[in-house]
C-alpha cells in the first residue's frame, strides 16, 4: 500500500498486502479504511499529515459471510462493506460495530459507492464471473435508494 504526498513523494504504508481491495476516508479525512480482502478485515489507518498511516484492525468478516471487497464511507463515518461470496453490503458505526446488513440476490457484490440526488442512493457493483449458476442480476449494477447519505469525492491536490 503506498502514499503520493501532493508533491509527488511516493513511500510504503502497509506491507504484507495480499488483495488490496476497498478504501475510503472519515469525513474529517483523518482515517483511511483499507480492505485486504484474504484477511477477511477492514482496517483503519490513522492519518496525521506528517507520520503517514499507522494501520490496527477496525473489523472482521466471519468466514461464512464472505470476502470484504469494495467499501464506501457515508457523511456519518459509517464504513460499507460489499461482501463477495456474502450476497450483502455491510455497515459497520465508526466504532467497528456491525448495524446494518442489507441482503442482496446476488452472490457476489464487488463495491459500493454513494450518488444519485444529495449522495443518498447506495449504488452496488456485482460479478458474475466463476459462478456455475448465476443470478439473472449477477453482473448488473444495483440500487437501495434512500440508503443513508453518502461524501462527495475528493480531489487529488497534487
Amino acid at each position: 500500500l503506498l502514499r503520493v504526498a501532493p508533491d509527488g513523494t511516493v513511500t510504503e504504508s502497509a506491507v504484507d498486502v495480499a488483495v488490496s481491495n476497498g478504501t475510503g476516508w472519515s469525513p474529517d479525512g483523518r482515517l483511511m479504511y483499507y480492505v485486504d480482502s484474504p484477511t477477511r478485515r477492514i482496517d483503519v489507518l490513522d492519518f496525521d499529515g506528517r507520520q503517514g498511516l499507522k494501520r490496527r484492525p477496525f473489523a472482521h468478516v466471519e468466514e461464512r459471510a464472505g470476502f470484504p471487497d469494495g467499501l464506501t464511507v457515508d457523511a456519518e463515518g459509517c464504513v460499507w462493506v460489499a461482501l463477495w461470496d456474502g450476497a450483502a453490503v455491510r455497515r459497520y458505526t465508526p466504532d467497528g460495530r456491525l448495524d446494518r446488513t442489507v441482503e442482496l440476490p446476488v452472490r457476489r457484490p464487488t463495491a459500493c459507492a454513494f450518488g444519485g440526488t444529495d449522495l443518498r442512493d447506495l449504488y452496488i457493483t456485482t460479478a458474475r464471473t466463476g459462478l456455475d449458476r448465476p443470478h439473472p442480476l449477477s453482473g448488473s449494477v444495483l440500487v437501495v435508494p434512500d440508503a443513508g447519505r453518502g461524501l462527495p469525492g475528493t480531489p487529488f491536490a497534487g
